[in-house]
């Protein structure tokens, strides 16, 4: 079982690494033409968004509704059902999504003072992104159909096509500033015509591959449907509970929103860099996860349901932590060799390492959320997630004033950080409930945990010595040419990982105790 979900995993982290790489690139691109400035906070509040409504309805409660009810009608083994289920639900949601689609292309200003008020004190900040936003808003319905075609073909066991997707809109984005850019009269506007393009070039993408499982795609508005309300019903409180994590980011970007010029697109770099682990690991193994937790409970065997989280937990350990403490060692190098050319200055690199170094401080957390979640909704229950995703985020909130007021009130560097910082303690405190709740639901680890821990952490301790040693002061490093700086960069991540693995096994770790 193991072996197959670490192939699965691993094609699915593997074509998320070429989609994060490219996505570096194109933040690269973005940094270099545009800075930290006005018009890329502008952009950025204008994408994140849609993207963030985007995370709620597709990614997040759509997803886990719909592959648990999904793999029950698999499981049942009939074709037809299976198919009326996927046109019913892609009537409905399509529907719905096209009319919250013109709700927020209308607010486009109601909702710019909603998630960025501190715009309002400028008049042409805030215009411009109301502009760019009426844009970018139909990528919400156009990448949420394509999430549905994503369920559909992971839940037969083809994710590759849906992990392959993202590349497009990095390239079409990379496309948008080089060349589209430089002949618009408001030259950043060309970034939200590229995110629109990207929407329509990854739905038609994946719905070719539908098609090419055999099952036709006739959109029907049969909300009455019983499979389609059971997934209503499970929806609703999962909108929340499985958002969690994007709830507390854009209210990170609230509060930023505040603050001086560039505390948007700090955040937005450093949390970017943050995703590029938790992207290619962390959601890699939720998506291959739900679907095979979801067969396990609609079969009900305990066991194996119990044993595949057990096995994910164990991963989580194994990648997420060490990848934590390699963004923390290396944060001002790995800024400094992808963002600091153009307008992107020394002290944006300064800033954005803060609030890089808080947030890969809670990688592994967000990790564990993403994991523990789906032993929730593959169950069909969503109502725990949702309680401690409330938690969550109230704790979030709370610890945003508590950090960041008395660091502007004092004057103290960087509060953007403090904003980071509170997200990331969030996630701990999302995962430490959502892990006490599955202990109580029947959930045991098995033996030598402790010992597994502790070979994790002094192989960590081991690989950040030599990440110390190796990237030197960051003067060095903006002493030199880009080419030089990659070429470092590359030789550290590589020597790291090499001593970490070094490390684990001659502290008696083995890979077959992981199968």
């Amino acid at each position: 079982m193991s072996v197959n979900l670490f192939k699965s995993t691993a094609t699915v982290g593997g074509l998320t690494l070429i989609s994060r790489v490219l996505g570096l690139v194109r933040d690269i691109v973005i940094a270099r033409a545009f800075g930290a400035g006005a018009g890329a906070d502008a952009f950025f509040i204008a994408f994140k968004i849609p993207n963030f409504l985007r995370r709620l309805f597709a990614e997040g409660a759509f997803a886990q509704a719909f592959v648990p009810v999904l793999a029950e009608y698999q499981a049942e083994g009939n074709r037809e059902r299976i198919g009326h289920l996927i046109n019913n639900v892609a009537g409905v949601l399509g529907s719905i999504l096209l009319l919250i689609t013109i709700a927020g292309v209308v607010a486009a200003p109601l909702l710019v003072t909603i998630f960025a008020p501190g715009f309002l004190h400028d008049a042409s900040k805030f215009e411009l992104t109301v502009r760019m936003l009426r844009i970018t808003f139909p990528y919400l319905l156009m990448i949420s159909m394509a999430a549905l075609a994503a369920a559909v073909l992971n839940s037969y066991g083809r994710f590759s096509v849906p992990a392959v997707t993202p590349v497009f809109l990095n390239l079409i984005m990379i496309a948008a500033t080089l060349w589209l850019a430089p002949v618009m009269d408001e030259p950043v506007t060309a970034l939200a015509w590229g995110v629109f393009i990207a929407g329509l070039v990854q739905l038609s993408f994946q719905f070719v591959f539908v098609r090419g499982l055999g099952l036709r795609l006739r959109p029907s508005l049969r909300g009455g449907a019983a499979g389609v309300r059971r997934i209503g019903r499970l929806m609703l409180p999962g909108i929340l509970g499985s958002s969690v994590a994007q709830i507390n980011l854009l209210i990170d970007t609230l509060v930023a929103s505040f603050l001086v010029t560039g505390s948007v697109s700090w955040l937005y770099y450093s949390d970017r860099l943050m995703e590029f682990p938790l992207g290619v690991f962390g959601i890699a193994l939720a998506t291959v996860i739900l679907p095979s937790l979801s067969r396990h409970h609609a079969e009900a065997s305990p066991d194996e349901f119990f044993g595949t989280i057990e096995w994910a937990l164990r991963m989580v350990l194994l990648v997420s932590v060490p990848a934590c403490v390699a963004l923390i060692v290396l944060a001002e190098p790995i800024l400094t060799t992808l963002f600091e050319y153009g307008e992107f200055a020394v002290r944006d690199v300064h800033m954005a390492a803060i609030s890089l170094m808080a947030y890969a401080a809670g990688l592994p957390a967000f990790v564990l959320v993403k994991v523990l979640a789906p032993g929730f909704f593959a169950r069909q229950d969503m109502r725990t997630p949702v309680r401690i995703g409330v938690i969550a985020m109230v704790a979030n909130i709370a610890m945003n004033i508590a950090f960041v007021v008395p660091m502007v009130r004092y004057g103290l560097p960087a509060p953007h950080a403090g904003l980071a910082a509170a997200t990331s303690l969030s996630a701990f405190l999302n995962a430490a409930l959502l892990f006490h709740r599955l202990r109580r639901a029947g959930f045991h680890p098995g033996r030598g945990w402790c010992r597994f821990g502790l070979r994790v952490l002094f192989a960590c301790g081991v690989m950040a010595v030599v990440l110390r040693v190796l990237s030197a002061d960051v003067s060095v490093w903006q002493e030199t040419a880009w080419t030089h700086r990659a070429l470092r960069l590359s030789a550290c991540i590589a020597v790291g990982a090499i001593a970490y693995g070094i490390a684990l096994l001659l502290a008696g770790w083995r890979w077959r105790a992981q199968r």
